[in-house]
């Protein structure tokens, strides 16, 4: 028990939906006295009601409910599983950047957090000056910062940048300054959530480096949420799937991988999104299409297919994008695309209002079993606003186009349409 440096009991986590308060004093009191004397709320808003009785209609929600867990010193541990299972909540709650309603922590050592890429950057401060300043707030004394600058910039690779302004760097340098500087802080315990997601290959090979360095060399405890399932299996050693606020499995990562994959064995091409809180963007379903638009469950391996989003902009912004990411049975990435790489009118401004979006996938996906994750991000700075993962199960099917072939087993993820080409050359005697 004395390796126990993370332990949770009876852990759980209420929000209120909706506004919490009227927004001043005077207000609040006012609705106070009304609710007080048994009268009607002064401030519902048209088409509102008090009554809370009906199904689905509590103002309450549970984001967690009754975790208790174990970690133990040196571990990395994966937490896994699908939008609005816990998983951030969680991390806040352990980061120490909320409080949970019941329940309590008990963690061992200094705490190092990167929830959101580049929190407590200032915009305006160089890149030297936001390291001091992001160090502070993640607990670095001063003289620890100065030991452990040349490192930092080393590893962020902005080394020719550091006095500039960071509002002008790019999203990639913006990711590896922020994470080198968390990386670094000599805690014992360091928690990171979805950061891989917004960095080129690149970066994330470097930070998961990096990661594999601090556990194993300096046996530090690593809390990693990530939506790339093959870098989860690849730093993890431990994991925890959670489902609708509660631990589903723990244990060894190969097994929780698998009950995450075995979850939804049923093929089924169509995800409908019933959660709206993002305030930008409502995404209300995702479907897998054939090359005639119509939804079926297997495609064949030589034809085309789409996958369909339908979604709403609330107001208008810029610096949006999609990115698709198809999955084998494997969860291994086969196939990855943004909207923007082929035509950069994308990261514009985004008009409110209705829209439907077709991705074209083409005919190279050999025959097997495959899923799709589908992330809207923000470029500056880069977050994952909405993210859908793993969803949308569907089969290719290889296509019977010559009966003296059919018998021939088809290896491989991608069916590559390449040119062969054979040139006779003549026949010398020597």
């Amino acid at each position: 028990m004395s390796n126990v440096v993370i332990k949770a009991e009876n852990l759980s986590k209420q929000y209120r939906l909706g506004e919490v308060g009227t927004g001043t004093i005077q207000h609040d009191l006012k609705r106070w006295w009304y609710k007080v004397r048994g009268k009607e709320d002064p401030f519902l808003k048209i088409g509102e009601t008090n009554d809370r009785t009906q199904k689905g209609a509590s103002e309450f929600v549970w984001a967690l409910k009754d975790i208790n867990f174990e970690i133990e010193q040196g571990d990395v541990v994966g937490i896994i599983g699908r939008n609005g299972a816990g998983k951030s909540t969680l991390l806040k709650i352990l980061s120490k950047t909320t409080l949970p309603t019941t329940g309590c922590i008990k963690a061992k050592g200094r705490i190092a957090s990167l929830l959101e890429v580049g929190t407590g950057f200032h915009p305006e401060l160089t890149g030297r000056d936001n390291i001091f300043l992001n160090g502070a707030i993640l607990g670095m004394t001063k003289k620890e910062i100065k030991r452990k600058f040349d490192e930092i910039v080393d590893f962020s690779g902005v080394e020719r940048y550091i006095d500039t302004p960071v509002k002008r760097y790019s999203s990639g340098m913006y990711v590896r300054l922020a994470f080198g500087v968390a990386a670094h802080l000599e805690s014992e315990i360091l928690i990171v959530d979805e950061v891989l997601a917004v960095g080129d290959a690149e970066f994330q090979k470097k930070a998961i480096g990096k990661m594999q360095d601090v556990s194993t060399d300096e046996g530090r405890t690593v809390l990693f949420v990530s939506h790339n399932m093959a870098a989860v299996k690849q730093l993890c050693n431990v994991g925890m799937l959670l489902e609708n606020g509660t631990i589903k499995t723990s244990g060894k990562i190969n097994t929780v991988l698998d009950a995450y994959v075995q979850r939804d064995e049923t093929i089924n091409p169509v995800y409908i999104n019933n959660n709206f809180e993002n305030e930008i963007i409502a995404v209300y379903a995702i479907k897998v299409l054939d090359k005639n638009f119509q939804l079926v469950n297997q495609h064949f391996h030589n034809e085309c297919f789409y996958v369909n989003v339908s979604y709403k902009f609330k107001q208008p912004t810029q610096k949006i994008y999609f990115s698709i990411h198809i999955h084998d049975s494997e969860l291994q990435t086969i196939i990855f695309s943004r909207d923007f790489e082929k035509d950069e009118s994308f990261l514009g401004l985004r008009e409110e209002g209705e829209y439907e979006l077709n991705i074209r996938i083409p005919a190279i996906l050999a025959p097997g079993k495959y899923n799709i994750s589908l992330h809207i991000s923000h470029a500056e700075p880069p977050r994952i606003m909405q993210g859908f993962d793993h969803i949308c199960n569907f089969e290719i099917v290889p296509a019977v186009t010559n009966q003296k072939t059919a018998s021939f087993i088809m290896r491989g993820k991608v069916i590559a349409d390449l040119s062969w080409e054979v040139t006779r050359k003549p026949i010398t005697l020597t």
